[in-house]
This record gives structure tokens, sequence and C-alpha cells, in this order.
């Protein structure tokens, strides 16, 4: 398969001036609708991927392989260029080098590395940490130096501003950047007076979810806003009510 083509049209979207809202996806069916109603590109989350491969919550037991096999059949139906949620990279960074190989290999055409501590700590009663500044670091340039396609977009993705404070979430957007990544999901955000004040001191596209104006997202330099993950919640209600019913 060629996912060359793909990449550099994810690549056109993020240097152009509007934000898009992409299909959540999670099978080939799903992916090739979105394709169908127009959608400009799609999102693999981990926790549908969870759903989907397991029928489980996201409890970050999927393995890499399970991952990377379900967003390769979701690559191969149709056209349309598939960003996935890589989760903390399945390991240290030594494991996202492996991540980033066989996500690449499976035709995605761009994934994130966050910075959180995962899987939750055993007592730390479920509460989110996150990575040193360093290590967060560590991870981002492991994957950069892991891809071969230089058009496979690399995002940053940091949750510190629900986590933490502004201050570091703002540190660590400007690492990562330093780092290299092509662009930075940040995620905890609550209000425009955040998102334009991370506008101003990043200078690579930003990744949000949960906003919907897209002239004001665009505006500021958002350029992929996800709307959630809809898509599976209502097909499994579908699949139990029509069971329900057959039954």
């Amino acid at each position: 398969m060629r996912w060359t083509r793909r990449r550099e049209y994810l690549r056109e979207l993020l240097s152009g001036e509007k934000c898009y809202h992409p299909a959540s996806v999670f099978d080939p069916m799903s992916v090739r609708i979105a394709e169908d109603l127009g959608f400009e590109m799609a999102m693999f989350a981990g926790s549908v991927a969870s759903l989907t491969v397991l029928g489980a919550p996201d409890h970050i037991v999927l393995t890499l392989s399970e991952f990377a096999d379900q967003g390769r059949r979701i690559c191969r139906s149709a056209e349309l260029p598939l960003v996935v949620d890589a989760d903390h990279g399945y390991g240290n960074a030594l494991n996202v080098m492996r991540c980033v190989e066989e996500l690449e290999a499976a035709g995605i055409s761009a994934l994130t590395i966050e910075d959180t501590d995962l899987p939750i700590v055993h007592g730390s009663q479920n509460s989110t940490r996150l990575l040193s500044v360093e290590e967060g670091v560590g991870k981002m340039r492991a994957a950069l130096e892991a891809r071969v396609d230089p058009n496979l977009v690399i995002i940053g993705r940091t949750s510190a501003f629900g986590i933490s404070s502004s201050q570091d979430a703002l540190e660590r957007a400007k690492a990562y950047e330093a780092a290299g990544v092509d662009a930075l999901f940040m995620l905890g955000l609550k209000n425009h007076q955040q998102i334009e004040l991370l506008n101003s001191e990043i200078n690579i596209p930003l990744m949000l979810a949960g906003f919907s104006d897209l002239d004001f997202l665009s505006a500021n330099g958002v350029r992929i806003c996800l709307q959630g993950h809809h898509p599976i919640k209502a097909s499994v209600q579908a699949v139990y009510d029509t069971l329900a019913a057959l039954r």
C-alpha cells in the first residue's frame, strides 16, 4: 500500500488556516462511512481501540500489536488520513520507537505520544500523574528518531492543563516543540482564554478536544479538534437494541 499521499494531505491540512473535526472511527466500515460523508481525516483513539478489540474499558492493557493490526485494517479500507492515539508509546523511549515503527508500517498518517505516567501506579488511587518533562522530551525525540517516512506526523500530547497547571502545561508544550514534534495535542483546557494563551506561546499546529467554535479555533492555531467518540457508543447501543428485539 502507498501511504505517503495521505500523509502529505494531512500535512497540507495542518499547515493551512482551518480547524477540522476528525471522524472518530473504529473499524473498516466506520472509516468507509466517514470517507463517504466527506470527512477530511479520521481518528482512532486508544479507548475506542480497547472497546473494539477487547470489549473492555481503557485500562492500558491493549497491546501494541493489537492496536497496530486494527489500525492497519482501517487504513486499508479508505483513503482518509488516520490519526491515532498511541498513548504513552507502550512503555519507555525504546518502546516508543518500536511503536512508531509498527504504526508507520500499518499506514497511520499521524500519532500522538503522551507524557502521562501509564499504566497507573498501584496505590495511587487512580490519580493521573505526569512524567518529568525530561522523560517526556526523551519520548518525543525517540518517536521522531524512529520514523522512516518524514511525512509521518508526530504529535506530542500532554494533559497538564487539567492535571498540574497552565505554567507547567506551557513549559511542556515549549519543550516538546523544541524537541521537534510536528504538532501538539493539549488536553484539559477549559476556556477560550487558555487557547489564546497557548497559541501566543506556541508556533506549531495545535490539536484539542471538546470545543466546537471552528472559526475561533482556526484563528488560534488549532487545526484538529475532537468531538468525542460517539460513533462507537451509538453502534454499541444499536447492536444491543437490535439483539434485544430479536431475542
